[in-house]
């Protein structure tokens, strides 16, 4: 069975710099570049078109959709099935809860270990006003809107540094090696 990881948490809570070290620590670690069609930030995506989105979902391969920040974000099932084929261990980012079963439901040949990354609001905020994507107040409000979940592990990434979250997350995946 292939490994997967969901990194679960709010905007600015650490997702790109937590992806990051894993890819350091082991590079069969690869963030899942969600689709998007739309404005703002391009990396850390595959950039499409609505026309694209539409015909992936008419055909039933997009696993989970949603639209924030005047964009059309997806996570589609070739994308994923791409990765897990070549043996490499899959991170996808998700901020919504309903993600997570999505995702497991669409892969069932994958073991997802779900990992919330949460922070203190101040450092969010900071974190977010640093990006300069000019939606502050959005993305703050989003974040706020997140909820707390249940997962393997939650890792505080106020009191962590990237390269020791990511050796938890990987020994959450391989215990005892």
């Amino acid at each position: 069975m292939s490994s997967g990881v969901i990194l679960y948490g709010a905007p600015a809570t650490g997702k790109d710099t937590v992806t990051q070290a894993l890819s350091l620590l082991d590079t069969r670690y690869r963030l899942f570049e969600r689709l998007k069609a739309g404005a703002g930030r391009t990396t850390g995506y595959r950039m499409t078109d609505e026309h694209e989105l539409d015909r992936l979902e008419s055909a039933g391969l997009l696993v989970w959709q949603n639209s924030r920040y005047s964009a059309r974000y997806a996570i589609d099932r070739p994308g994923l099935d791409e990765l897990t084929q070549a043996g490499l261990v899959p991170v996808v980012h998700a901020g919504q809860p309903e993600v997570i079963e999505a995702v497991r439901t669409a892969t069932p040949n994958v073991e997802w270990t779900v990992v919330q990354l949460v922070c203190d609001p101040e450092t969010a905020k900071a974190r977010i006003i640093a990006r300069r994507t000019g939606d502050v107040a959005e993305r703050l409000a989003a974040g706020a809107a997140t909820p707390t979940i249940s997962a393997d592990l939650t890792i505080n990434t106020d009191c962590l540094e990237p390269n020791e979250a990511a050796r938890q997350i990987d020994a959450a995946i391989r215990p005892g090696s």
